[in-house]
């Protein structure tokens, strides 16, 4: 849901600078027809007009950036479409009779959006340079704070001409107390310049930041200090294009060094899981088929099968808490504990208390796991389990899988000294036993809603003939149907073993 409000945000943001482009098209045609008023302000169209369809194009290149300052950055984007839009608007009015209360609500619109601009800005410096200390933390509380007063000094013009007056007659005029309307945009930039040299940011991002203040302030001392002169607008733009070249360059090398980072940790992850079937082709008393799709490019799930000794058969599956590297880095520790206890020939719930306690030692991060474990005794079918805080298992007997609420005891990691208890159960040829991780059950519907055991139960009875391969096969296509186009938030990792039995 969050990710559509995202793409939604996205969208409208995307229609909006391309409106206003279409919109200061339209005004900036009607200032090349023959018209004494707007001959004066044929530059200041032109500038408004490659303005706005520059801040179009350069919108639709950032709608796939993300990370740093990405919404940021669209919404300064969105402010100087918004922007020129304003002034057009404003030296078109000026050519009309009787319509000076459209020209002094785009002056209006035009002092907001510098008041916005400038705080969305700061906000975007503080994220990609990463602002930090004292006076960093007592800024962020106060800007806020200083922006709202400065909106409603603004806004009182409205109702009583306090720091500027508009009339046909006479034209833009500032008042005595025109200096209050500047408290705002001198304030943040005198704070935000300083931030930005005592960050610790590539020198390279803190020159193309200060650009955003220097490049206009440069234009207005040059050209004077007219309202809405666009050419201001078009420096922002400038110093916009400069940020998006040089902080989103960084960005994105950044980002794709951590992506070949994380590659390569899926690939030793992967590694770390059986992932060869039949895994035990010399051994026709039983058949298993195991799967893990994370939900990131890293998961914390995590499946295990071994041979503890010829008539022994270790099954595990378990659910580290939290997602990406740190849980997997987790779920590797994990996965190794658990499997030298039980190679110790161990059992089973001897193996969750050793390695529960193992995993205390040094769990400074305080994570934990959630974990099943079952023991075939091969030659016998009889299965000893444990459960350490995981989803209950399905046990397929008399033709229909079934769940099993076994006793759960305390996840692992979580305290030491924790006794656990074990439970049998008794296959016979043809059951079966499946075991997954909560990304089955509560996947999630583009309506929210959750998948369910229940489904999960129905799609496992939909062919009482499968394979092993074939039932996680049947329950990852009724998941993928139920979920639909919705993300998938949690890794998804099941197992199924099928006890064929011995010729004896």
């Amino acid at each position: 849901m969050i990710k559509d409000n995202k793409k939604i945000a996205i969208l409208i943001g995307l229609i909006f600078t391309i409106a206003s482009g279409v919109f200061t098209l339209v005004l900036g045609s009607l200032f090349f027809v023959k018209n004494v008023r707007l001959d004066s302000y044929i530059f200041d169209a032109g500038v408004d007009l490659l303005g706005a369809l520059i801040c179009a194009a350069l919108f639709f290149g950032c709608m796939q950036q993300v990370g740093s300052g990405a919404r940021q950055f669209r919404g300064l984007v969105v402010l100087v479409s918004a922007g020129f839009a304003a002034n057009a608007l404003m030296y078109f009015t000026l050519s009309l009779d009787g319509y000076d209360y459209l020209t002094f609500a785009a002056i209006m619109a035009s002092k907001l959006i510098d008041l916005v601009m400038i705080f969305l800005f700061y906000q975007y410096v503080s994220i990609t340079l990463e602002f930090k200390g004292k006076l960093a933390d007592w800024i962020h509380k106060w800007i806020p704070v200083l922006m709202g007063a400065q909106a409603l000094i603004t806004l009182t013009n409205i109702f009583y001409p306090l720091t500027f007056k508009y009339s046909r007659a006479e034209s833009y005029q500032s008042t005595s107390l025109s200096l209050a309307e500047d408290i705002f945009l001198v304030t943040v930039s005198l704070i935000t310049t300083i931030l930005i040299v005592k960050s610790e940011g590539p020198r390279n991002q803190k020159a193309a930041a200060l650009t955003f203040i220097f490049l206009p302030i440069s234009m207005y001392l040059l050209m004077g200090g007219t309202f809405g002169n666009a050419i201001q607008y078009g420096m922002v733009l400038m110093s916009l294009i400069i940020m998006y070249c040089i902080i989103f360059h960084y960005n994105s090398s950044k980002l794709a060094s951590t992506q070949t980072e994380l590659n390569m940790a899926t690939e030793i992850q992967s590694s770390m899981l059986p992932s060869i079937f039949p895994a035990f082709p010399d051994r026709p008393e039983f058949d298993l088929y195991a799967s893990m799709d994370p939900a990131k490019e890293v998961g914390g799930d995590f499946y295990d099968f071994f041979m503890i000794d010829d008539d022994h058969l270790g099954v595990v599956i378990a659910d580290v808490s939290g997602k990406g590297v740190p849980a997997a880095l987790f779920m590797m520790i994990s996965k190794t504990v658990v499997k030298n206890y039980a190679l110790l020939g161990l059992s089973a719930s001897e193996i969750l208390m050793k390695s529960n306690d193992s995993l205390n030692s040094q769990n400074t991060a305080k994570m934990f796991v959630t974990t099943w474990i079952g023991i075939l005794e091969i030659s016998t079918g009889k299965m000893t389990c444990a459960n350490a805080g995981h989803e209950y298992p399905a046990i397929f007997h008399d033709g229909r899988f079934e769940l099993l609420k076994d006793k759960h005891g305390l996840v692992l990691g979580a305290m030491a000294g924790v006794p656990y208890k074990e439970y049998e159960i008794q296959l016979e040829k043809g059951d079966k036993v499946f075991v997954y991780t909560d990304g089955v059950p509560e996947a999630t519907s583009a309506s929210d809603e959750l998948y369910g055991t229940d489904r999960m139960v129905d799609a496992l009875n939909s062919n009482i003939e499968a394979s092993p391969e074939e039932v996680l096969v049947n329950v990852r296509a009724s998941v993928d149907r139920f979920v639909g186009n919705a993300e998938q938030f949690d890794d998804l990792t099941m197992v199924c073993l099928e006890y064929k039995g011995t010729e004896d």
